[in-house]
């Protein structure tokens, strides 16, 4: 497999494979690394095994996506595969400051997601929000989860946040934002990725369907 090119992720340079570059660095697989869910069932089986699978439906995607004219695919993606491709393929390529994301997918576009989050290498690079900011309260790296929607229609995506937790206790959009966009800045994408907006689907998907335990790309 062809590794051509560097990149600079979260501070560190990351030799990635050209094959699968695109779709790692959409909007898509930003969701699925920083709104990645709480599966304890899934944490038991994952596997290089099931990693691997992922990794080369990934390649049948992106190889589907430079056929002209595309030919019509719809590619299964299963929660284990994808928390196994988490864990095991891209575990080096999260950015410094996350760890152990984990995604569930609820069904009916809902996902659910959960990664431990180092609050105080977020804190290095932000000024404090003084007494009112509920992050000046925690320290450490603890568990962020959420819960949302992706929608998908035409090509285009975009992620509606319902909830966000740390410990239990709700953490308002805005800090959501912040975390995200800090964690998710590329040279490409000095600003990271806007929960608001929406955005293309990578490797000429035309829509992402969630079902209980799976996801159909479908191209």
């Amino acid at each position: 497999m062809s590794r051509a090119t560097l990149e600079r992720v979260g501070g560190k340079s990351y030799r990635i494979s050209m094959a699968r570059r695109n779709f790692r660095h959409s909007g898509l697989a930003a969701i699925l690394i920083l709104v990645a869910a709480v599966s304890s069932s899934a944490a038991v089986q994952l596997s290089r095994e099931q990693g691997g699978k992922l990794a080369l439906k990934i390649d049948g995607i992106n190889k589907n996506a430079a056929i002209e004219p595309v030919r019509s695919k719809t590619t299964p993606m299963s929660e284990l595969e994808v928390n196994s491709y988490l864990a095991f393929n891209i575990n080096d390529k999260i950015p410094r400051g996350l760890a152990n994301p984990e995604i569930r997918m609820v069904g009916d576009g809902q996902l659910a997601g959960r990664v431990f989050v180092d609050i105080d290498e977020f804190k290095r690079h932000r000024s404090s929000g003084g007494v009112l900011d509920p992050l000046s309260y925690i320290s450490g790296q603890v568990p962020l989860t959420a819960r949302g929607v992706l929608h998908t229609r035409g090509g285009k995506g975009q992620f509606q946040l319902a909830t966000a937790e740390i410990h239990g206790v709700p953490v308002p959009k805005p800090i959501v934002q912040e975390l995200v966009s800090f964690f998710s800045r590329t040279p490409e994408n000095p600003h990271g990725f806007n929960l608001d907006a929406p955005f293309n689907l990578p490797a000429k998907i035309r829509e992402v369907i969630v079902n209980p335990g799976e996801a159909l790309l479908v191209q």
